[in-house]
């Protein structure tokens, strides 16, 4: 079973869901999925049409939001931040391991929070976000 990290209480972020995971996330009170993960990203990947009828079959909402592992743009980032702004929380969000919806949420936070606060929270659910300083910081300007 995937691990459930807290970024912030409406936030927190995990490694691929299996099945199994989305009766486990309602369980734990989550309100909303996002997957960041394109199809097809990895052969070992579940299919994102049975992840995505199963949290609808769990009377969770859904939401698809397919970002390339180590390509996050911009628009990503705002994607991401609107998203959350407008979703009924608390929020599991997933990806692969579970980095790049914490990049998402630290750059989509940046202009908003304190970087050490960021980097604090994301240290916190096991994630380092030193690699992203520089960016995190155009994004603060």
């Amino acid at each position: 079973m995937s691990e459930f990290k807290k970024l912030t209480d409406q936030l927190f972020v995990s490694a691929q869901l299996s099945l199994d995971d989305i009766q486990a996330a309602k369980a734990a009170g989550f309100k909303t999925i996002i997957n960041n993960r394109p199809n097809n990203e990895s052969d070992d990947q579940p299919d994102g049409a049975e992840i995505e009828n199963a949290v609808r079959n769990a009377g969770l909402a859904y939401y698809h939001q397919p970002v390339v592992s180590g390509q996050i743009t911009d628009e990503n980032v705002d994607g991401f931040g609107q998203l959350l702004s407008s979703v009924e929380g608390p929020t599991l969000a997933f990806c692969r391991t579970g980095t790049r919806c914490t990049f998402l949420w630290a750059l989509s936070q940046a202009a908003h929070e304190e970087l050490p606060e960021l980097a604090n929270k994301a240290a916190s659910a096991g994630y380092d976000l030193s690699g992203l300083m520089p960016r995190l910081l155009q994004r603060k300007a």
